[in-house]
């Protein structure tokens, strides 16, 4: 397994990935990993879909946000965090276990679905910034003003090592997968599954997959540096500018191939998810079926796996679904 580098202070090693299932084990189960025969037949292989919709907040994020609250060493400070939703819920949800303050920072029209379940956790929220890039700098500001530790939503080693148990339980219950797709914002899911691939399942490969309306974490990856670029997608979970120096290190010697698709390819994949899965995900959730279904002919009679990264479908994004 890759090993870190001084400048990022990233382990990158599986004891760290264990020792966040140890933290997390008394507050999360096992998220279920189904087949469905309908699903299969239409794909073309078999597809396990790891149901990470299930989690307490609708979303993955909550594994890496209850292991960096457990391994903060001062939490009497409080913490803030900027996010479109998820990485937000991730935050609050651990801070209300520990006894945390929490603040959270959202852009301008975020999903109302998501704002309430942050504020029923107990986290304020500030609504600052036409994107994710001037939220965050709102959220550096209230940080430091607050003297609040500031929580990003990817270049945190304790956040990627929480969120790597969900891959430990994907590559530990099938080890000879073809591949697991992965959706990418930040990009800390697809960097976990590099790293437990390495370990656990080397002959896996790890395909990232991002809307092509906000492909700043695609474009860092090929061009190997970090860029940012027009974040037009309507897919919330997806709706990053720019990329993110931690998963990217990762991501770079780790993927081995990452895909855009259209925002219309994610609203089919979520339609399907919802007929011949059973499944109501949101568009990031759906977003790596999207990417297995561009790809399905490379894939055919293979054994893959999706991750349903979060089901928190706000009732725009419900109607959009419904009316299509």
């Amino acid at each position: 397994m890759p090993r870190s580098t001084a400048t990022l202070g990233y382990v990158t090693e599986l004891r760290d990935v264990l020792e966040a299932r140890r933290l997390i084990a008394g507050h999360l189960p096992e998220t279920p990993m189904w087949s469905y025969p309908v699903l299969d037949s239409t794909v073309g292989a078999r597809v396990h879909v790891k149901h990470e919709n299930v989690q307490p907040t609708g979303a993955f994020k909550v594994r890496g946000g209850i292991n960096l609250l457990a391994r903060m060493p001062d939490r009497s400070r409080g913490v803030v965090a900027y996010s479109t939703g998820n990485h937000a819920q991730s935050v609050a949800y651990a801070a209300r276990l520990y006894g945390v303050a929490c603040s959270i920072v959202m852009p301008e029209n975020p999903n109302p679905a998501k704002v309430a379940a942050v504020q029923a956790l107990g986290a304020t929220v500030t609504v600052a910034g036409a994107t994710m890039v001037e939220a965050a700098d709102h959220a550096r500001a209230l940080a430091d003003d607050q003297g609040r530790r500031l929580i990003s939503p990817a270049d945190e080693p304790d956040i990627i090592a929480g969120v790597a148990t969900l891959y430990l339980e994907v590559l530990s219950a099938r080890p000879r997968l073809d591949a697991v797709f992965v959706p990418v914002g930040s990009g800390t899911g697809a960097a976990a599954a590099c790293l437990v691939a390495a370990a656990l399942a080397p002959r896996c490969r790890v395909i990232a997959v991002q809307s092509a309306s906000a492909p700043a974490a695609h474009d860092s990856w090929a061009s190997k540096e970090l860029v940012t670029r027009p974040c037009e997608t309507v897919v919330d979970g997806l709706a990053t500018g720019s990329a993110f120096a931690t998963p990217q290190a990762v991501m770079r010697d780790g993927l081995a191939d990452f895909l855009l698709v259209g925002d219309d390819d994610i609203r089919r994949a979520q339609r399907m998810l919802l007929t011949e899965a059973h499944t109501l995900a949101e568009g990031a959730g759906a977003a790596a079926l999207a990417g297995l279904l561009s790809v399905r002919e490379e894939f055919a009679g293979r054994e893959v796996a999706v991750v349903c990264t979060g089901g928190n479908a706000g009732p725009a994004e419900l109607d959009r679904l419904l009316a299509s």
